[in-house]
């Protein structure tokens, strides 16, 4: 049976979908400029039992063309026994490709990423299920004794000079690949993030200051006690950013590592974006289902192909009118403008579009 992905407003969509991963159904996003280092921050105290902690990582918004950081927090699981995989980035030889985090009955590759609090690059050392109840490992995790009954003590054995790079792959990425356990936990069932971590995404994404050109990469939000709860007594600052923040390098003026595609902080044609997946096949295990969701998603993905192409072609024409014009700079400024004004209504369109199309499809019985 599909699970419902409760989706409360237009705003979750568009995070949805630039959060999403590929395991669900949905469009991945890639960027051709590095994510930034993993601030350095404390854990806060877990808020009560059964609570499992969420690290925190770089998200991209396409439409600023900006990294954002999306707290660590405590979460409590979709169901007794899963457990969270954070979500990762990985260099592919073109761009930087995102992996969505999920929940599974054991921890899945989230690309070698030293997140801390137990995720060390492989698995997760914070606690395990026993029974109807987690049980906390008090070497790596923030908990209160007098409020949490089950813990154990188990010391974990890392790494003292952590690295604090955000990818994996690369020059300078991460150099960690998936072991056979975690090629066979990618395979398992696996639940999307809960109601309350969409909200969660939702409140970072929308909060100018963990963009990571305001913070440069030292967010004064970089973990809470619950998720969405950005209020000053459950949340902790980073105290210092992972490594010097680089601003011609995240912006794309040099070229990225690994690649030699530079790129602006923000498109400003149609033609400059990249080109958008395809979606991969659905799998709900009901065939005719699969066949009808799979015919859906080639008529959107077709529609979009052919509006972007009639958009390129529409810029094209103005820049051919302003140089047989000998337009004044004022003027190709002002077209200019236009041009990025377009561009990104028609991305934020798009991506709602195919949030709309997700959620329809994810909804039990819908015909």
């Amino acid at each position: 049976m599909r699970v419902l992905w409760p989706i409360r407003s237009l705003l979750l969509l568009l995070v949805i979908l630039i959060l999403s991963a590929a395991s669900f159904g949905q469009i991945a996003i890639s960027v051709r400029f590095a994510p930034p280092a993993l601030p350095v921050y404390e854990q806060p105290v877990c808020p009560g039992e059964d609570y499992i902690w969420t690290p925190g990582y770089w998200a991209f918004d396409s439409v600023i063309g900006d990294y954002y950081w999306v707290p660590g927090t405590w979460v409590l699981a979709p169901q007794v026994g899963y457990l969270w995989t954070p979500p990762w980035w990985e260099w592919n030889g073109a761009a930087y490709i995102f992996h969505d985090g999920y929940w599974g009955p054991r921890v899945g590759f989230y690309g070698g990423i030293p997140y801390g609090f137990g995720y060390f690059g492989h698995g997760y050392e914070g606690g395990r299920w026993e029974g109807e109840h987690f049980f906390y490992n008090r070497s790596v995790t923030n908990i209160n004794v007098t409020n949490i009954r089950y813990v154990y003590n188990t010391t974990v054995v890392r790494n003292v000079s952590v690295n604090r790079v955000s990818y994996n792959g690369g020059n300078g990425g991460i150099e960690a690949r998936p072991t056979p356990e975690e090629e066979a936990a990618r395979r398992e069932r696996h639940l999307p993030p809960t109601a309350l971590q969409t909200q969660h995404f939702a409140a970072a994404h929308s909060n100018p200051q963990l963009r990571a050109s305001e913070n440069r990469g030292r967010p004064p939000v970089a973990a809470t006690m619950r998720p969405a709860t950005f209020g000053e007594h459950e949340t902790v600052p980073a105290r210092e950013a992972g490594a010097p923040y680089r601003r011609d390098v995240e912006h794309g003026n040099v070229p990225v590592p690994g690649g030699d595609i530079p790129r602006t902080s923000t498109p400003i044609h149609a033609k400059e974006l990249p080109p958008h997946p395809r979606p991969p096949a659905p799998n709900t295990g009901n065939p005719g289902m699969d066949r009808k969701y799979q015919q859906q998603q080639d008529k959107l993905y077709a529609k979009q192909d052919q509006e972007r192409q009639k958009l390129e072609q529409k810029q094209e024409r103005d820049h051919e009118r302003l140089t047989q014009q000998n337009a004044n700079e004022a003027r190709r400024q002002q077209v200019e403008q236009q041009h990025q004004h377009q561009t990104q209504q028609m991305e934020q369109k798009h991506t709602q579009q195919w949030g709309h199309l997700q959620a329809q499809q994810q909804q039990p019985g819908k015909k």
